[in-house]
């Protein structure tokens, strides 16, 4: 265990209205929902925060480094959220049970806080406890007055300190600037990511998904890491030219607030040609679908493109799927690049698995005991 402070990002997942919900509902379906809720939080957010605790009704997580991705951190956030409100949504629509802890699940939401800071991680009976005065600041930002002065149930509170630390604009994103003050502490200012509004919207976004049965090529491979490694190490723009074939450089334009995500694009360097991706559609773990423009002598040649993971027992496989282009001019330039590229690609994938493997256990590399997830009684509501 290191025995100096490393930079840190904190991170608290606190399943708000607990409390209140506990009131006049039978305590042993309560347990059960609340372990069900709780695993769907820290499964979403493993394996880029390990858990430090379970701390009640909330997730005490943490992930060293002094950079942080901040695209991926809001893209990690809001997928836990997403995760939490369709398991909350089935798990109510799936039982027959009438009592009161079952009717009342609905009057759960999560609330997120983040804040960055050195820390010393030591062990202590089996599990790793964090120490230093940002440990203590991002439980203090639990207690703040969001939901009263900016009307926000579901949110993710960030500290400027942890805001600093990334490469995101928060105001350029939608965030609303909030300060917290603690005694001891002092001010702690911060922004406020509306988790409700981010549910909706991703609610009425449409799906572009390049299916199998709509293919012209199709790539595919089984790989021995979890999806959220998976999508972070073939999303970052700089790991692209590891394992892509032909790729020289690649630069992001369109981000807006420095975020990754439908309206940004990829700019792609072949040596001196460039290959513009488009991003259409951004499901974080799940697939990402861009508009891929190949510029050739009888003019531009657009293609749909998806990569989708499909999670398994023991890894993930990752398909490359490319549609048929729209006019015919297009179709007989893909049926020249399409089997040149998708033998390429082939050639790399032994390349592409070793570094998702390195991805992967540099990520767990160190990583140290985790506490077990309270478990549901057994023959239990959600046994």
């Amino acid at each position: 265990m290191r025995s100096e402070p490393q930079p840190t990002t904190f991170l608290i997942a606190d399943i708000s209205g607990y409390t209140a919900y506990l009131a006049g509902v039978e305590l042993d379906h309560s347990q059960d929902i609340l372990s069900d809720l709780l695993s769907t939080i820290v499964t979403a957010l493993r394996p880029n925060f390990r858990l430090s605790r379970i701390e009640g009704d909330a997730a005490f997580m943490y992930l060293p480094g002094g950079v942080v991705d901040g695209s991926m951190l809001l893209d990690t956030v809001e997928r836990c959220y997403f995760g939490f409100r369709r398991r909350r949504r089935d798990v109510r629509q799936a039982t027959t049970c009438e009592c009161n802890a079952c009717a009342r699940i609905p009057d759960l939401d999560l609330k997120f806080v983040l804040h960055h800071g050195p820390a010393l991680v030591q062990e202590v009976a089996d599990r790793q406890e964090l120490l230093g005065i940002d440990a203590v600041v991002v439980h203090r930002l639990t207690k703040n007055d969001v939901v009263e002065r900016l009307g926000v149930d579901a949110y993710a509170l960030i500290s400027t300190q942890c805001i600093d630390a990334s490469d995101i604009d928060p105001a350029a994103l939608g965030m609303r600037e909030h300060a917290e003050t603690y005694e001891h502490v002092g001010d702690v200012p911060g922004w406020v990511h509306d988790l409700e509004r981010r549910w909706q919207e991703e609610q009425e976004r449409a799906r572009v998904l390049v299916a199998p049965e709509e293919s012209i090529l199709v790539v595919s491979v089984p790989t021995r890491v979890p999806p959220q490694v998976a999508w972070e190490f073939l999303t970052e723009p700089g790991q692209r030219m590891t394992w892509q074939p032909w790729v020289t450089s690649v630069t992001i334009k369109g981000a807006t607030g420095g975020r990754r995500g439908p309206g940004s694009a990829n700019h792609c360097m072949h040596g001196e040609d460039a290959v513009i991706e488009e991003i259409l559609d951004w499901r974080p773990y799940d697939y990402v679908t861009d508009r891929t423009i190949l510029e050739t002598p009888g003019g531009p040649v657009r293609v749909l493109h998806t990569i989708e993971l499909e999670p398994g027992t023991e890894g993930t496989t990752v398909h490359f799927r490319f549609a048929a282009p729209e006019t015919e001019r297009e179709m007989a330039a893909m049926e020249e690049i399409g089997p040149a590229y998708g033998e390429a690609l082939r050639a790399h994938l032994p390349d592409l698995i070793a570094r998702l493997e390195d991805a992967h256990a540099a990520a767990t590399t160190d990583r140290g005991p985790e506490p077990e997830l309270p478990s549901p009684r057994e023959g239990g509501l959600l046994a």
